[in-house]
């Protein structure tokens, strides 16, 4: 398999001198194509900033992040704003879809900002709405549809450029547990049937359970890994539970 991610003895600190702060202690891990790779941990253990890094939106203090072979960290101006426009596709927690532009408008965006011709990103609007079945609402705006749909919106966008990884930042956060479930079924979609690589971020074992893999990460380093292999989604959960309790975390926080 080819690998899309390799992170290698990341750190970052925040702060100065006097007063420093490890948010990520020598982080190494990597993502093959087609996986799809949880990230947990309680608040404040880091995995938010190790998704900023991972995204360019924050920069290590120290180690390599490889995404498809380039190393990441040190991009800067046209070439760090053309690697998130070609190589990443974001999903947000509240979608992001913007309420003056069409369902299809908002999906075409980012082909429209590469200047690809017209008939292309027809072409490949079409391919992405049929196949997460949004066909029927490109022409009506975010404000006029569901939030599922709205969901699904976002999703073709954010693989619309064929993205070598997506990245996700607590996506069912502002969910309800219908539109939550809605949400992650339409993840296992990109993923296996669309072979879209997911790196997600969640506190929530109910969402981590449909990832692969999973990467636990307490006082900025990884404290255990669990792979879903061949168990089911309830066992697989279950082996999560058993992980945070474990962390130290509160049940509460994670269910």
């Amino acid at each position: 398999m080819a690998e899309v991610l390799e992170v290698r003895n990341i750190e970052k600190y925040y702060g100065n001198k006097g007063n420093l702060t490890k948010a990520i202690d020598n982080i190494s891990f990597k993502i093959e194509k087609g996986e799809f790779v949880g990230i947990m941990g309680a608040s404040g253990s880091g995995k938010s900033t190790l998704l900023n890094c991972i995204s360019t939106i924050d920069r290590v203090t120290a180690g390599s992040i490889k995404v498809n072979g380039e190393e990441i960290t040190n991009l800067k101006g046209n070439k760090l704003n053309k690697f998130r426009r070609e190589e990443l596709g974001f999903i947000f927690q509240d979608f992001n879809l913007l309420d003056t532009l069409s369902c299809y408008e908002n999906i075409a965006l980012a082909l429209t900002i590469q200047k690809v011709p017209a008939k292309e990103i027809q072409k490949r609007v079409k391919e992405v709405s049929e196949k997460l079945g949004i066909t029927d609402i490109l022409k009506k705006y975010p404000y006029q549809v569901s939030g599922g749909q709205k969901q699904r919106v976002a999703s073709a966008r954010a693989i619309i450029t064929n993205p070598k990884l997506v990245l996700a930042d607590e996506p069912t956060g502002a969910l309800d547990s219908k539109a939550a479930r809605m949400l992650l079924e339409n993840f296992e979609y990109l993923n296996k049937i669309m072979n879209a690589t997911i790196l997600m971020v969640t506190h929530d074992a109910f969402t981590a359970s449909y990832a692969n893999r999973i990467l636990f990460i307490k006082d900025g380093k990884i404290f255990n890994e669990l792979v879903k292999g061949n168990d089911t989604r309830k066992q697989f959960f279950e082996k999560i539970i058993e992980v945070v309790t474990l962390l130290g975390g509160d049940l509460n926080d994670v269910i």
